[in-house]
């Protein structure tokens, strides 16, 4: 999408996220995106509000668990305190209760793990044009239009012959598997073929979210073993 940004000065992200690995992704992509800036990195939520005691902050990439306590109690805190930056929630949390508490809050997007570099693009580049809308709007046209660009995001982009239910699917399989899983035995648990469900673990390995190895057996040529990346969840 053309986005339309702000003339002025980059807007500042604060990336909070406990798993360093995932911190340092996020930061890489942010840093990507033209229009932003990362302004500090936080793995906790006390290392966060001291951050945002001394340093201008407009956006906040939020990861919701946290090692010192639950992602949206910071927010609350934050709130409580005067901050006003919006809030990007980065999180494997699914639940709606949390989502419209969030949303109260000011979490204006959320982002489900595991994700792309393109999708979290997406909705930094939503943000940036909702943040760039300036004047008075004509009616109420205009204000719908505003508005969606936060709150319409568009789907995000999957190779062709892949649906984001099954890539869904496969993700939590794979996850849930602590010793990592072949093909078949991902295609056996979610009831589609080998090969399809080594599309979707191969969609995994080539964005970060899994890793392969040989498994080596008693005859035949080895299988690859998928497993679920920690820095992913």
């Amino acid at each position: 999408m053309n986005a339309v940004r702000p003339t002025g000065p980059a807007i500042r992200v604060l990336v909070v996220e406990d798993d360093p690995v995932a911190a340092d992704a996020h930061q890489l992509y942010v840093g990507r995106v033209k229009g932003f800036t990362v302004a500090g990195v936080a793995h906790s939520r006390v290392e966060a509000g001291r951050l945002l005691d001394r340093t201008e902050i407009d956006l906040i990439l939020l990861d919701l668990y946290l090692p010192d306590g639950h992602g949206l109690q910071l927010l609350r805190s934050l709130r409580a305190a005067g901050h006003q930056a919006d809030v990007i929630a980065v999180t494997s949390a699914r639940d709606l209760a949390v989502v419209r508490e969030g949303v109260s809050l000011g979490v204006v997007q959320y982002v489900l793990k595991p994700f792309t570099f393109a999708t979290l693009r997406d909705r930094l580049d939503r943000y940036a044009e909702f943040r760039g809308a300036a004047g008075e709007a004509s009616g109420q046209e205009e204000v719908d239009r505003a508005l969606g660009a936060l709150r319409a995001p568009q789907p995000s982009s999957l190779p062709k012959g892949l649906s984001a239910p099954t890539l869904e699917a496969v993700t939590r399989t794979l996850r849930d598997a602590a010793g990592g899983l072949t093909a078949a035995e991902a295609g056996s648990r979610v009831g589609i073929s080998r090969i399809t469900a080594r599309r979707y673990l191969e969609h995994l390995v080539t964005n970060g979210r899994a890793a392969r190895s040989p498994q080596y057996g008693q005859v035949g040529r080895p299988e690859l073993q998928y497993r679920w990346l920690p820095a992913a969840r």
